[in-house]
């Protein structure tokens, strides 16, 4: 078969982005039977992975990302015969001469709760064509329960319209116990001694619930004798200090924005944590929370989405819109030993459910299924 990959997500940085790059690699090195043809829209991607035999590169240009998805890709597909077009983020070409599936990272525009952390105009652009996008698709996955079930709901699908597939961690997150490597990366982003982390992104601020985050970190600052200090990790973070008037004083001289950390560092910056604090709003699948687990770092987390879905028994749940909660939570985990031992352990453990492997090989089956399929 000639599977048609749809790969202009494969520099994004942030979720979907880690997901394009980690499936596409790991898809390659699994599977020499069927020939993948896959379409950039950056050429500095040409040549990434023409050292695999079953692979051809092709750089499609369009002056924006509909229609290079419904006009350039449609093209490509039917020139260069493949049998089916994947595309791992939220679209589809309709006008595709073959069988399509997508990967939806989260059903947030349909749920009333949830869209309101996005523009009104975006809300209705995306409940009117994301139906469209559902019935030209043959299947679609999903990268939680949580998701598939909101979508089945409110759009009323078939059985095994929408796939549930879990992805992971990139295979580099595990716990890191070696002295000389954690020292290098504490004094790559000049890390204090002992810290809470977190991780968020200007623009995603509210989702990621920055501003409650904030609160609880300043009421338990001011009822501790000598504090953790909070590390926010994320791309132009800096920014968020004016944002939310961050005092240079109290509680936010001990907040550190240490900018956009490397993947291959992440490891060693959850490892020296004593905390991953994500109280966030809104996730279908949050991959920093399987980075942390894999890691052993305790974590505090939201009651929300689908936050406990993929935690499950190895974190502290509490409720994002309480900040007193989040501040309790914290003095917890941080006074309790054995909990923080606890709560690690169980990170570890159940970190292998989510791996590349895993989903790899089940992604694969249902392409080759769609495309076996008549």
């Amino acid at each position: 078969m000639r599977f048609g990959m749809m790969l202009r997500a494969l520099d994004e940085k942030g979720g979907i982005g880690v997901y394009t790059n980690n499936l596409i690699h790991e898809l390659l090195r699994i599977d020499r039977k069927n020939h993948y043809v896959l379409f950039y829209r950056d050429p500095a991607n040409l040549g990434r992975f023409i050292q695999h035999e079953n692979v051809t590169e092709r750089v499609l240009s369009a002056p924006n990302k509909a229609l290079w998805d419904q006009l350039a890709i449609p093209y490509a597909c039917w020139r260069e015969k493949v049998d089916l077009v994947f595309h791992p983020k939220f679209t589809v070409p309709l006008l595709a001469p073959c069988k399509t599936v997508m990967v939806v990272h989260g059903a947030d525009w349909f749920i009333p709760e949830q869209a309101q952390f996005y523009n009104r105009w975006d809300v209705g652009y995306i409940r009117t064509v994301m139906p469209l996008y559902f019935k030209k698709c043959a299947v679609v996955l999903s990268v939680s329960q949580l998701t598939t079930d909101n979508f089945n709901r409110v759009l009323n699908l078939p059985p095994g319209k929408v796939q549930t597939v879990y992805f992971a961690p990139d295979r580099h997150f595990r716990q890191v116990t070696d002295q000389d490597t954690l020292q290098k990366v504490k004094a790559r982003y000049n890390l204090p001694e002992r810290f809470i982390l977190t991780l968020t992104k200007v623009g995603g601020d509210e989702r990621k619930n920055f501003g409650q985050l904030l609160l609880a970190y300043a009421q338990f600052h001011q009822q501790t004798e000598k504090p953790h200090k909070l590390v926010v990790g994320g791309k132009d973070c800096h920014l968020l200090r004016n944002q939310y008037k961050i005092p240079s004083t109290g509680y936010g001289k001990d907040i550190i924005f240490p900018g956009w950390i490397d993947q291959k560092d992440l490891p060693a910056i959850y490892s020296l944590a004593s905390i991953y604090l994500y109280p966030s709003n809104l996730e279908a699948f949050p991959i920093p929370i399987t980075e942390a687990m894999a890691c052993g770092t305790p974590i505090i987390t939201s009651n929300a989405n689908g936050l406990q879905e993929i935690a499950g028994d190895a974190a502290i749940f509490v409720d994002p819109h309480d900040a007193r909660a989040i501040c309790d939570a914290i003095e917890m985990v941080l006074k309790d030993g054995d909990l923080r031992t606890t709560l690690s352990q169980k990170g570890l453990d159940r970190s292998v459910l989510f791996t590349w492997d895993v989903c790899a090989q089940k992604t694969l089956s249902i392409l080759e299924n769609v495309a076996n399929t008549q």
